[in-house]
């Protein structure tokens, strides 16, 4: 019988062990998210900042993952555009990664999971997106981000993420070939002067367009 191992007991460790991942650090690997042009109107930015403020009171309280797609993760797609067509999101999901056993005849495992939500164009993953209860560190994420992404269908485009726990947010990008390596952006909070869920909204939005290009398939990956 297959060992079935859910996704959100991995750690860090036991994913990069099992797909051979290794962490990139060079800021070349991930300019996706650096320098992006911020293009929000006044009712954007009302929106997201009433999103801040509203999310900021409730602090105090222990919430539940769902609390945070509810009061962060709307806006955000919103706002970005990814919430509404041509992108479609699709919430809760399931994702299995077999492997199979190497030294017998036995069964192998089985990595099964639930992506909290997955924004798709055309069937091209945009972004994977996975949360925390805000209590968390948003970096508990990202095991289960980059076992989803792994997943993928889509083997030569760089895959994208969003780590986030409703106060912090980090991206991830994953380059599965030749050599499966990823990278993480710097943290975004809302605990700074201003509202960086301004610039997390631009990311998406320019994440979205790369997606949308016409000669996306033809790109050369790296």
């Amino acid at each position: 019988m297959v060992q079935v191992i859910a996704a959100h007991n991995l750690e860090l460790h036991d994913v990069e062990a099992r797909f051979g991942l290794q962490q990139s650090t060079d800021p070349a690997f991930f300019p996706e998210w650096q320098g992006v042009a911020m293009a929000l109107d006044e009712r954007d930015l009302y929106w997201l900042d009433k999103a801040k403020a509203n999310f900021l009171s409730l602090i105090k309280y222990r919430l539940h993952e769902e609390v945070v797609k509810m009061s962060i993760l709307a806006p955000l797609l919103a706002v970005s555009g990814l919430g509404t067509a041509p992108f479609v999101p699709k919430a809760e999901k399931q994702v299995e990664v077999t492997f199979p056993n190497q030294d017998s005849d036995a069964d192998g495992e089985m990595i099964r999971g639930r992506i909290d939500l997955l924004v798709l164009y055309q069937n091209l993953w945009v972004v994977t997106i996975e949360t925390k209860p805000q209590q968390s560190d948003v970096l508990e994420a990202l095991p289960q981000a980059l076992t989803y992404m792994m997943a993928s269908p889509d083997e030569a485009l760089p895959l994208f993420g969003l780590l986030t726990n409703g106060r912090h947010f980090m991206f991830v990008k994953l380059l599965k070939q030749p050599q499966p390596v990823y990278g993480l952006s710097e943290l975004f909070t809302l605990f700074r002067q201003g509202n960086e869920m301004h610039q997390v909204t631009a990311i998406l939005q320019h994440l979205g367009k790369l997606t949308m290009e016409l000669d996306w398939k033809k790109r050369k990956v790296g």
